[in-house]
C-alpha cells in the first residue's frame, strides 16, 4: 500500500463571522498563540510524513503564500539582532514541505475544493485536511487516519461522537463492524433532519482518500446552494468500494467559529509552558471576581 505523501488542504472560505478582521486578512491566518492556524494544520501533515502539500485559497492568496516563503530582509534584521530564536521560527517556514497554493475560483462545496488539486494527485492516495479544524493530539491525527488506511486500503474518514443534538451540523456516519476505533461505513448522511439521524458519529475534517477518489467527485451533481459536496462522494464511496472510518484521538477546535478560536487558543497556551503559568494565574483572578 502506498504511504500518504500529498495533503489537499482547503482554506477558501471567507470568515464571515470573524469580520471586521477577516475583510483584509484570510480566515486562514487567524491565530493560535503565535502560529495561524493553518500553520498549525500545515505541521500536522508534516509530522506524519505528507510531503507535498496543496493549499485551496480563495482572496488573498498571496498572505497565505507570502507565509510559507522566505523573508530574506526579516531573516537578515533577525540574524543581525541576534534573535536567533524568532530567526529558526521563521526559517522553519521555508523547508516544512513543497506548499503550492491553487485558487478556488468559485466556492460551490467541498467536493469542489478537492479538485482544484486532482492534477496534481495523479491516482494516488491522498490526505484531505480542513482548515477549518484545527486538532490537538499526542500523535497527529491524519498520521492515525493514515496508518489505519495502510492496514486495509479503503478510504478513511476521522470521526468522533458529537452526541445527536449536534451530529445535525455535521453528518451522521452509520456503521456495521466495529473493531476497537475502526468502523465499517454502511451510509453517511450530509446535516441530518433532527431526529433523523441513527447515529451520532460524525466526520470532522480529516480524511484519507483512495487513489482515483477524484473520480467519484466528478460524478457529483449539484446539491444544496448549487455545491458538490464531498460526502456524497463517499455514499458513492461506501457502496463500490467500501469505506471506514476511525475514531481518532484527539480534540478537535473549530475555527470557523468564534466559541472554537477562543477555546483553541486556551488549551494551547494552557499546553505550552511560556504562557501556562501566567494564564492560570489569571483565569483564577477571574473565578475569585465571580
Amino acid at each position: 500500500m502506498q504511504k500518504i505523501k500529498k495533503a489537499v488542504i482547503p482554506v477558501a472560505g471567507y470568515g464571515t463571522r470573524f469580520l471586521p478582521f477577516t475583510k483584509a486578512v484570510p480566515k486562514a491566518m487567524l491565530p493560535i498563540i503565535n502560529k495561524p492556524a493553518v500553520q498549525i494544520v500545515v505541521e500536522e501533515a508534516v509530522k506524519s510524513g505528507i510531503e507535498e502539500i496543496y493549499l485551496i485559497v480563495g482572496q488573498h492568496k498571496d498572505i497565505i503564500e507570502q507565509h510559507f516563503m522566505p523573508a530574506p530582509d526579516l531573516e537578515k534584521h533577525l540574524a543581525d539582532a541576534g534573535a536567533t530564536d524568532f530567526l529558526e521560527c521563521v526559517r522553519k517556514l521555508n523547508d516544512l514541505a513543497e506548499i503550492t497554493c491553487i485558487v478556488q475560483e468559485k466556492q460551490t462545496g467541498t467536493g469542489s475544493a478537492v479538485l482544484c488539486a486532482e492534477k496534481y494527485l495523479g491516482d494516488e492516495p491522498f490526505a484531505v485536511m480542513f482548515g477549518d479544524d484545527v486538532m490537538m493530539s499526542d500523535m497527529p491525527v491524519i498520521g492515525q487516519l493514515a496508518e489505519s488506511f495502510l492496514e486495509t486500503g479503503k478510504t478513511t474518514l476521522g470521526v468522533k461522537n458529537v452526541g445527536f443534538e449536534n451530529v445535525v451540523k455535521y453528518a451522521s456516519v452509520e456503521y456495521g463492524k466495529k473493531d476497537g476505533n475502526l468502523f465499517e461505513v454502511t451510509a453517511i448522511t450530509e446535516k441530518p433532519d433532527a431526529g433523523t439521524a441513527k447515529s451520532d458519529l460524525a466526520p470532522l475534517g480529516r480524511y484519507v482518500l483512495r487513489g482515483g477518489f477524484c473520480e467519484l467527485i466528478k460524478r457529483l451533481k449539484p446539491g444544496k446552494n448549487n455545491e458538490y459536496q464531498l460526502t456524497d462522494a463517499f455514499t458513492f464511496d461506501v457502496k463500490e468500494n467500501g469505506v471506514n472510518a476511525y475514531a481518532f484521538d484527539g480534540k478537535r477546535y473549530d475555527m470557523g467559529d468564534v466559541s472554537g478560536f477562543l477555546q483553541a487558543n486556551v488549551d494551547f497556551a494552557l499546553a505550552d509552558p511560556r504562557y501556562a503559568e501566567k494564564l492560570k494565574a489569571h483565569l483564577k483572578t477571574l473565578d475569585s471576581d465571580k
